[in-house]
């Protein structure tokens, strides 16, 4: 009997996750799979029956729409999915029941806190914008403030669900804004580079194969901004191409990926991720 795990969701042929969960197994020396499962919403309830009867799997890292649909099917929530009322790495425990984890805070935490802040003599802080209102922003916020930011602002179409986004991680109602309204924030209206700073973090579909880009112009934002688009297929989006040419720093699909990669690899298969191979995982994800 060899031990598998799957991505589920839909859609998911996209997805790069068997690529990474290989990679570390052949670098690891073990043995396991790691598979793909289309699953809709409604096929939840008929994916989950069937594989907690299958003594082979070792569980699932749950993809968009999901991530919040499958709350109500487990038994524990970790601390980051009982807050954020999703999760993104699904499986079981000793005694049969399913535990629920959201590893995408560290995917956001991890990278942000590699590019560290530009700091100004008179800075007074720094903007966190949130694209999306649904599980992966969720995730966004609580891993942005897991790297040290404190201040930020929701756009999205939903404004309900961009509320209970707010509204789970502190932020005030006021900063949940229509998708439409993005742009730098200035200081009493002053072009002030250098007091306000932001990093602008796309958790939607939008830059997606067959999908529109993100609706903002970069022009106006200042140097130091951080550009983080959680989409990576394709991996270089509109967004980022935007970013790159005005000279912003940038963080893609493939930082937030590898990293809420890793903890679900030794969720699986009992053994770290081989973080030392990471460039050359990046080259196998890119070619």
């Amino acid at each position: 009997m060899i031990a598998y795990a799957e991505v589920i969701g839909d859609p998911v042929a996209h997805s790069r996750s068997p690529t990474i969960h290989r990679f570390w197994l052949d670098k690891s020396g073990l043995q396991g799979e790691y598979r793909r499962e289309q699953v809709t919403p409604a096929d939840l309830s008929r994916y989950l029956h069937e594989r907690k009867r299958d003594p082979a799997w070792r569980g699932c890292n749950v993809t968009m729409p999901l991530k919040t649909e499958v709350v109500p099917h487990a038994g524990r929530l970790g601390a980051e999915a009982q807050r954020l009322h999703a999760g993104n790495l699904l499986f079981p425990e000793g005694d049969g029941s399913l535990r629920l984890e959201n590893t995408d805070v560290q995917g956001v935490a991890e990278p942000l806190r590699r590019l560290g802040r530009l700091p100004h003599a008179d800075q007074v802080t720094t903007y966190v914008q949130v694209i999306g209102s649904g599980g992966a922003a969720r995730g966004a916020v609580l891993g942005a403030g897991l790297a040290g930011y404190g201040d930020f602002q929701i756009f999205c179409r939903n404004r309900s669900a961009g509320l209970e986004v707010a509204a789970m991680t502190g932020t005030p109602s006021a900063n949940c804004h229509p998708l439409e309204a993005i742009g730098p924030i200035r200081p009493n209206g002053e072009l002030d580079l250098h007091r306000l700073s932001h990093v602008i973090i796309n958790a939607t579909p939008m830059g997606m194969a067959g999908q529109p880009d993100v609706p903002v112009d970069l022009t106006s934002y200042g140097p130091d901004t951080i550009v983080f688009d959680m989409v990576y297929s394709p991996l270089e989006t509109g967004f980022l191409r935007q970013a790159r040419a005005l000279g912003l720093r940038v963080i893609d699909g493939l930082d937030m990926l590898i990293g809420q990669a890793a903890p679900s690899f030794e969720a699986f298969f009992g053994h770290p991720a081989p973080r030392e191979h990471d460039p050359e995982l990046r080259e196998r994800l890119t070619a």
